[in-house]
């Protein structure tokens, strides 16, 4: 056990928050770094991510209390390996319950928890032992049902502490249908009658799905009202007494816990409302209050006994993980009598009549708003849940307590990051300094900087964080009323941005140099201080490691330092020195003796190569040159099996799609989605090369029997006809048999098929950006994610190749980075990155639009000869690029009407043009793009 740090109380602050004061009556101000005092000696190392840094780097590992003051599973102390660290037990838990996280960092439980393996179990096991009916019949398995659902109805209740005599659980397809169903069946009284109308209030730190309540009530003519804290709480003023007699109905919604800060709201806030001490706005009426509990009880306990709202709308796998697509809304059967329902569906006539105007409810509450036939078999998994949960746990008071001490620890080792010139390396976004459970969840949000303040783009920090196998959540959360909030963006900006192309959800992370959202990380009762360790070492190794601060077309290099922090103990065990780094000596550009070579026996003569040249000269604008050095082919690559290895080739048939059979085919996991190396890195070992005289496509990895496919386009009997969907374009395929099926199983050890792209219906995309003859037609794609062709310059593999250079201890060749990048074209052009200046280039009979750089993924961290991953190749090119990850630019072919068949040859010269606009166009989707 490590000494413990000074006891601390907290003294509740006006606008929500705390103040620690120090047992004794002697105050200290709030804030991180107070946690202990360290045990090393002044001025101790120790090695964190590869980097040697200060031991005082991590505060005080986390402590838990439960309840009466029982441990949370087990308070432990904890070091380098915290040995029982959440009940010595939680371990064998994420073990038993959880292996798929092996090698995984998850933390985006306020995006969605995890589910057990024995809740599934359970679940399954019931459906195997048990016939469940209908439950709108009376026959046993029906009978089974409906008492089922009434039980788990109970148990509902009971976990949130209160009965049916309070309250009524009314099944939904989630926390948003809740809502809507709220807004329709509330009693309004619209403008324009006779006594005054309703009010839709709520608070502005509040989930889209609360906001957009507001089309509702406008089209029953109720004003709707948005209110901020600081209004909410300077109205305290008392209503004429002549006013307080009124019965107008007013709905407040506020949330009992920000999804995007974590803040919790004070549920005293409902008595304060009802009652009359606060007043969202000045109107007379009864107020009704709608508690969104939806991100609040995913770990912490709500105790409706006590905090009374008259709805609060849930969904369950923030709960448990699963099952998802079920919800419910609590109603407080004090309101009951007052909701309207106009629609009624299968399930909650008493009576009624086809043929006239009569209609007789149900006298269920429930059964009067649950329209249908309700998601019986996943109702039925929440009694699963409830039971996996309180065994494993101990209840909800246990996971609030241990999921804020990993919020607190991990917030405390954030806040205390510092650059040598003293800026923080990170800006959190909160209402709290994370020292009350009560006051904060677990939710941490915040943006990474650079030593100068400016905001690095959240989208490029989660793909490091992908490269760690981190998973975190990032945007604004539907929340944009707290993302403006704490991100400082206003109304019209809002509206700049989205005329500048940024929508929600997409990876424009950043507009003029300001930030559109940030990161959130959030932790489960399944989270484990290695979970925020392996965090906390993410962000110090990227943003402290060597390469990282030595960018190039920098001057200076700026080292990341911590401010000392008091510690308990040392958490990471002094190591050697980092050892010493090898040289990398460049090789030559060779053929990859494991690729395979074809030859195309075609080649126009010179004469007619420059009578082309010459034609596409009379419509370009100035060709762009920067020497006399001629730019030309070097390689090129088709990939006829999407996410497998390359096909080089010396010369090949161009098509209207690309090059000929490039990406025609793609392996499907048994649901139909399509693999690439993201989640079957061993796609690359697969080889697959064209035959084009034989006309078979010849497929060989090692340990497998060689299969061929047929280049015919095989739609028969046989074939399988079906809609798959590759990179958000649909596309209609047929499968290529269980031959292939077979191998590809067999090779990647899960089953998985071999599908083609149909002939019936082609890809197509259209490019905001794409200029000239295909700017107004739909460009024909294969299954590549974007565009046809993609470039890549030998120049700029060298410029990269020097900085990957001082991060690796092997040396990368430059054929192996070529590979990575999976081109088609590959280029030697004078200068490092020119290619991206370009508008339009021509080799040989074929001329080209550029139509924009491609954002890399993770791919490019896989050896593309071995499968094996290396993060440090995307965290190169993010830091080389200042902080972005384009290399290389895609390409659109323009074809020529000419006699000559279209023909890509290696040696061929590359003549560009260079853009009207020399700045960098922006990607032309806002998707990730990866080269597949």
């Amino acid at each position: 056990m490590g000494v413990p740090g000074p006891r601390w109380r907290c003294r509740a602050l006006p606008h929500g928050g705390v103040r620690r004061e120090e047992r004794g009556g002697v105050a200290r101000p709030a804030g991180p770094g107070r946690a202990g005092r360290s045990a090393c000696p002044p001025g101790s190392l120790v090695r964190l991510s590869g980097r040697v840094v200060p031991a005082s780097l991590l505060p005080s590992p986390p402590r838990t209390r439960g309840m009466a003051g029982e441990p949370l599973f087990c308070r432990a102390s904890l070091g380098s390996h915290p040995a029982g660290y959440g009940g010595g037990d939680l371990g064998r838990l994420r073990e038993r319950e959880f292996p798929r996280l092996r090698g995984i960092t998850y933390l985006d439980h306020a995006g969605a928890t995890l589910f057990p393996d024995s809740l599934l179990k359970a679940f399954t096991d019931d459906l195997r032992n048990n016939v469940y009916g209908n439950p709108h019949s009376q026959n046993i398995s029906s009978k089974l049902t409906y008492d089922t659902i009434e039980h788990v109805r109970y148990r509902i209740l009971q976990h949130f502490c209160t009965t049916s005599e309070d309250y009524t659980v009314i099944f939904t397809s989630g926390c948003t249908a809740a809502l809507k169903l709220v807004a329709e069946a509330f009693p309004w009284i619209p403008e324009g009658t006779k006594q005054p109308s309703s009010r839709f209030c709520y608070l502005t730190d509040s989930h889209t799905s609360v906001v957009g309540m507001r089309g509702i009530a406008a089209s029953m003519n109720v004003l709707s009202v948005p209110v901020k804290v600081k209004e909410l709480l300077s109205e305290k003023n008392w209503l004429p007494a002549e006013e307080q007699n009124c019965t107008t109905p007013h709905l407040f919604s506020y949330p009992a816990q920000s999804n995007f800060s974590g803040t919790k709201y004070p549920l005293s806030w409902i008595q304060d409302i009802k009652s009359g001490k606060l007043y969202p706005v000045k109107i007379p009426g009864k107020w009704f209050v709608l508690l969104d509990a939806a991100s609040y009880v995913s770990s912490s306990p709500l105790d409706l006994g006590v905090h009374q709202a008259d709805f609060i709308p849930i969904s369950f796998y923030k709960i448990f993980g699963f099952p998802t697509g079920l919800g419910a809304l609590l109603v407080n059967n004090r309101i009951a009598p007052l909701l309207r329902k106009t629609y009624f569906g299968g399930g909650t006539a008493a009576a009624y009549l086809a043929g006239a105007d009569f209609y007789f409810p149900k006298k269920s509450m429930a059964e009067r708003f649950e329209d249908g036939t309700v998601s019986f078999l996943d109702i039925i998994a929440l009694k699963h849940g409830f039971d996996v949960l309180e065994k494993l746990t101990g209840g909800m008071e246990k996971i609030k307590q241990h999921t804020f001490a990993l919020a607190h620890y991990t917030y405390n080792v954030l806040s205390t990051l510092k650059y040598a010139n003293g800026a923080p390396v990170v800006r959190i976004y909160s209402d709290t300094d994370f020292s009350n459970p009560d006051v904060q969840g677990p939710i941490i949000n915040f943006n990474v900087l650079d030593e100068n303040g400016e905001v690095i783009g959240f989208s490029q920090v989660e793909k490091m964080a992908s490269l760690h196998n981190i998973h975190v959540r990032t945007g604004c959360f539907c929340n944009t009323g707290a993302c403006q909030m704490h991100l400082g963006i206003s109304d019209e900006d809002i509206q700049r941005n989205l005329q500048a192309g940024h929508v929600c959800g997409d990876d424009i992370d950043l507009i003029d140099g300001r930030p559109t959202g940030s990161v959130r990380i959030s932790f489960g009762y399944m989270s484990s201080f290695e979970d925020a360790q392996t965090f906390l070492k993410f962000i110090v190794a990227t943003r402290l490691s060597k390469s990282d601060t030595e960018i190039p077309f920098q001057s200076s290099v700026t080292k990341l330092t911590t401010e000392p922090v008091p510690d308990d103990r040392t958490y990471f065990k002094n190591e050697d020195e980092l050892p010493s780094r090898t040289h990398i000596s460049d090789r030559e550009l060779g053929n990859n003796s494991s690729v395979t070579m074809k030859t195309v026996d075609w080649q126009p003569s010179e004469s007619e190569s420059e009578s082309i040249r010459a034609t596409i000269s009379e419509t370009a604008v100035p060709m762009y040159r920067r020497d006399g050095n001629p730019i030309t082919v070097t390689n090129i690559y088709l990939y006829p099996i999407k996410s497998c290895s390359a096909f080089e080739v010396t010369e090949w048939p161009v098509g209207n799609q690309g090059l000929l059979y490039d990406r025609n085919w793609m392996v499907v996991n048994q649901n139909g989605v399509c693999l690439t190396q993201k989640q079957e890195p061993r796609l690359c070992l697969v080889n697959p090369s064209i035959d084009l005289k034989q006309k078979i496509m010849v497929i060989q990895a090692e340990g497998m029997d060689t299969i061929s496919v047929s280049l015919e386009e095989n739609t028969g009997k046989e074939a399988v006809i079906c809609e798959s969907k590759v990179c958000s374009h649909r596309v209609k395929t047929y499968d290529c048999g269980e031959k292939t099926a077979g191998w590809f199983s067999m090779f990647l050890g899960r089953p998985c098929r071999l599908i083609r792209q149909s002939p019936d219906r082609k890809n197509s995309v259209q490019h905001k950006n794409t200029k000239g003859p295909t700017c107004a037609t739909s460009i024909s794609l294969s299954l590549v994610n974007e565009a046809q062709y993609l470039l890549i310059n030998v120049a700029s593999i060298l410029q990269l190749k020097e900085h990957i250079s001082a991060r690796l201890e092997d040396p990368l060749e430059i054929e192996e980075l070529i590979q990575r990048f999976r081109a088609n074209i590959v280029i030697s052009a004078p200068e490092s990155f020119e290619e991206e200046e370009w508008a339009e280039i021509s080799i040989g009979a074929l001329r080209f639009q550029v139509v924009g750089p491609c954002s890399r993924c993770q791919i490019i961290c896989i050896d593309q000869q071995s499968g094996e991953r290396n993060k440090e190749v995307l965290q190169s090119l993010s830091a080389a690029r200042g902080r972005k990850t384009n290399f290389g630019v895609y390409l659109m072919n323009q074809p020529l009407c000419s006699s000559f068949p279209d023909m890509l040859s290696v040696g061929s010269q590359v003549l560009p043009v260079l853009k009207e606009n020399t700045e960098i166009q922006h990607p032309t989707s806002s998707e990730e793009k990866c080269s597949g």
